[in-house]
C-alpha cells in the first residue's frame, strides 16, 4: 500500500510542477519575453495547456471574475496538497 501512495504522491507533485510551468510560461508569453511563433515554445505551451486545462476549467467556471487575475492554479495546487495530505493521513 505504501508503494501505491508513494506513486500517487509523485504524480501529484509532478502535476503541481506542470501547473507552475503553465503559470510561468503564460506570464512569459503575456509579457512578450518568449514568442509562441517559436515551434519549441509553442509545443511546450500547448502540451502544458492540454494537461492542465481539464482541471482548471471547472475552477474558473465557479470563481467570480477578479479583473484579469487568474487564481485557479493556486486553488488547484492547494486542493492537490490537501488531497495528498488526506491520503497519507487516512491510509497510513
Amino acid at each position: 500500500m505504501y508503494a501505491f501512495l508513494k506513486l500517487v504522491d509523485t504524480l501529484i507533485t509532478l502535476y503541481i510542477w506542470i501547473l507552475i510551468i503553465n503559470v510561468v510560461l503564460s506570464w512569459l508569453v503575456a509579457f512578450n519575453i518568449v514568442n509562441t511563433t517559436n515551434r519549441v515554445v509553442y509545443m511546450i505551451g500547448d502540451f502544458v495547456h492540454r494537461i492542465t486545462e481539464p482541471a482548471l476549467a471547472p475552477i474558473r467556471r465557479l470563481m467570480p471574475a477578479l479583473g484579469g487575475i487568474d487564481i485557479s492554479p493556486v486553488i488547484l495546487i492547494l486542493g492537490l496538497y490537501f488531497l495528498r495530505d488526506l491520503l497519507f493521513e487516512y491510509l497510513i
